[in-house]
């Protein structure tokens, strides 16, 4: 699987912006997604996922209520919905799928078989 993100951009503190993760080479149909984040100088940190296929959505406490994770099967696409900026959700976000992944490792980066490039998101004050 390969996946490509984009949508990644500048945007003012309290907008939205909308981030995709376009997936080829085999359907996405029933993997975990996810979507983790890295900012300057930090570890990678999880976001947010979809299990298995949409039996249920995880985020991260600190996007919570204002990021949504989704996915359109016929574009093979998997999405990010981000209102509500803040200047700390400045990071690379990348995407990432799996199969066989577990519950209670879907917050861990390591459990993801297959990564996207990362796209830039820079929310300025």
């Amino acid at each position: 699987v390969q996946l490509q993100a984009s949508g990644g951009g500048l945007v003012q503190a309290g907008g939205s912006l909308r981030i995709s993760c376009a997936a080829s080479g085999r359907a996405l149909g029933s993997s975990t997604l996810g979507w983790f984040r890295r900012a300057p100088g930090q570890e990678r940190e999880f976001v947010a996922a979809i299990f298995r296929g949409g039996s249920s959505f995880h985020y991260a406490d600190s996007v919570k209520g204002r990021f949504t994770i989704a996915k359109d099967n016929a574009k093979n696409t998997v999405y990010l919905q981000m209102n509500s900026l803040e200047t700390e959700d400045t990071a690379v976000y990348y995407c990432a799928a799996g199969r066989g992944i577990i519950l209670s490792s879907i917050r861990r980066w390591s459990a993801y078989d297959f990564w996207g490039q990362g796209t830039l998101v820079t929310v300025s004050s």
